[in-house]
């Protein structure tokens, strides 16, 4: 195995000007199914590229071209569908280069374990298991075999490690539960606030980076093309995708982005008093400015998101004790105009940063994460999968590719940070106020301005009046749901 191609980090995999910088040509033309421009594959039957795909004793396909076609092969066919096919592609290749067929084996192995590596999730399904299992067990002999061992036993350990994560998960939200409950059974315990858990703003950025990076290590980069096929499968087919055991580490790391957003609102509508709510505005202020600094735009996003609600930015007596300078220099940071310019361009210095860092710290870059979401759902709309003529469009497919390749390299940066369970703890399971009950509170703290808030209060109390606890409709375990 020591000359077959290895698995390199995803930094520089796809160069600034092409969608693939190493094509095999000449292999090609036997098929004569796939067509190329300036030296680039821009489209191909599918059958066509699966042979693409598997290696033969002269040929190892491109890894920019195994992560593309692996990433994009799930809009046509299913994973355990495509290990069958490279199962017998393999065995007739086996066939017909005997009695060289002993070169093709570690060639084999190389190209599953990019693919368990890098798609890990595909073998939930037991179909798709049991085809690598297969396929290792007809191709490997001699040392190949401790090899295909090794790379299933690393497998089996990522999917343990993933169902543990969502374990972890389910656990929290029914801790949040939990005391959503108690706090509705006893509504005169007010729960503490976070400038009694953490009122260091360093601090509490560097623990938001630990739940950003957590949360992005375990989303699969399948799961931008999962959420297409959601959408509109092929051929209008759903039936064919009913039975996809998919993760949902996207969803949940959105969740996240909302729950973060609803309690910072939650942070500065429950105070009482005018100066401790100013206070809590500037302490968040710091705190999305140090996340600024580390690279995490996304929790600096969510906190920007919950500051300009409108039960908050409504407290104008409130935000006039604030010194808000450092707010709007965030803000214009973060500003949507042209297309979140500036956002993008403070994006690409970070990840410049990253890409020549010495430390783990240099390194984290975390993006605004719906913002990428949007970017690719756009690319994908924006271009048929197919071309007229049936082909695949992998010129488009190459596109997708780079953007997710970028994500790959920023969700497998460790947080260098120490953690602090207390805080994190309080992060993810203190309970935060529904959208009405924000209105409330920010009507409470200052009174209504004009006729619709007037009006806006009064059905809000009527609303509360109407049910047994004024804590029933107080907060949310979550936020997202009541919000839609």
């Amino acid at each position: 195995m020591e000359n077959m191609p290895q698995t390199p980090p995803f930094t520089g995999m796809f160069g600034p000007a092409s969608y693939n910088n190493n094509v095999y040509q000449s292999k090609e033309e036997s098929y004569g199914d796939l067509y190329y421009h300036e030296n680039n594959l821009v489209s191909g039957s599918l059958e066509a590229l699966i042979h693409h795909l598997v290696p033969n004793v002269d040929y190892y396909p491109d890894r920019t071209y195994i992560f593309t076609f692996l990433l994009s092969s799930r809009l046509f066919l299913h994973p355990y569908e495509l290990v069958s096919k490279v199962y017998h592609l393999c065995v007739e290749h086996q066939r017909l280069s005997d009695p060289h067929a002993d070169k093709m084996a570690p060639k084999i192995v190389q190209l599953l374990t990019e693919w368990t590596e890098t798609f890990p999730y595909d073998f939930r399904d037991e179909r798709t298991m049991r085809g690598l299992k297969e396929l290792t067990h007809r191709i490997t002999s001699g040392d190949e075999v401790s090899v295909s061992i090794s790379m299933i036993q690393s497998l089996i350990r990522k999917l343990t490690a993933l169902s543990q994560y969502e374990e972890a998960l389910a656990k929290i939200n029914a801790t949040a539960a939990d005391r959503l409950t108690v706090l509705k059974a006893k509504p005169q315990s007010i729960q503490r606030d976070i400038l009694t858990i953490c009122n260091d703003p360093f601090t509490l950025a560097q623990q938001l980076t630990h739940i950003e990076l957590e949360r992005l290590s375990y989303i699969g980069p399948e799961e931008f093309v999962q959420a297409f096929i959601q959408k509109g499968p092929l051929d209008n087919n759903k039936s064919r995708f009913s039975d996809r055991k998919k993760a949902s580490n996207l969803e949940a790391y959105v969740e996240w982005f909302n729950r973060l957003s609803y309690l910072v609102a939650t942070e500065i509508c429950m105070p009482v008093k005018k100066k401790h709510r100013a206070r809590v505005i500037e302490f968040f202020i710091d705190v999305a400015r140090e996340c600024f600094n580390i690279g995490n735009f996304n929790s600096l996003m969510a906190i920007i998101s919950g500051m300009n609600m409108s039960p908050v930015s409504r407290l104008k007596k409130t935000w006039g004790k604030v010194k808000t300078a450092k707010f709007d220099i965030l803000e214009h940071q973060m500003d949507p105009s042209s297309n979140f310019y500036n956002y993008r361009t403070a994006l690409r210095g970070a990840t410049q940063r990253s890409i020549t860092a010495h430390t783990s710290r240099e390194k984290i870059v975390i993006p605004f994460f719906s913002l990428l979401i949007k970017d690719i759902y756009f690319l994908n709309e924006g271009c048929a999968n197919l071309l007229p003529n049936g082909h695949v469009n992998f010129e488009k497919f190459w596109e997708l590719a780079k953007q997710v390749s970028e994500f790959m390299t920023w969700k497998q940066v460790e947080c260098p940070f120490e953690r602090d369970r207390k805080i994190l703890q309080y992060l993810l399971t203190v309970p935060v106020f529904t959208e009405d009950a924000l209105y409330l509170a920010s009507y409470e703290s200052e009174g209504p301005e004009n006729n619709i808030e007037k009006d806006s209060w009064k059905s809000l109390r009527c609303v509360l009046e109407g049910r047994k606890s004024a804590a029933s409709v107080g907060f949310s375990d979550n936020s997202m749901s009541d919000r839609n």
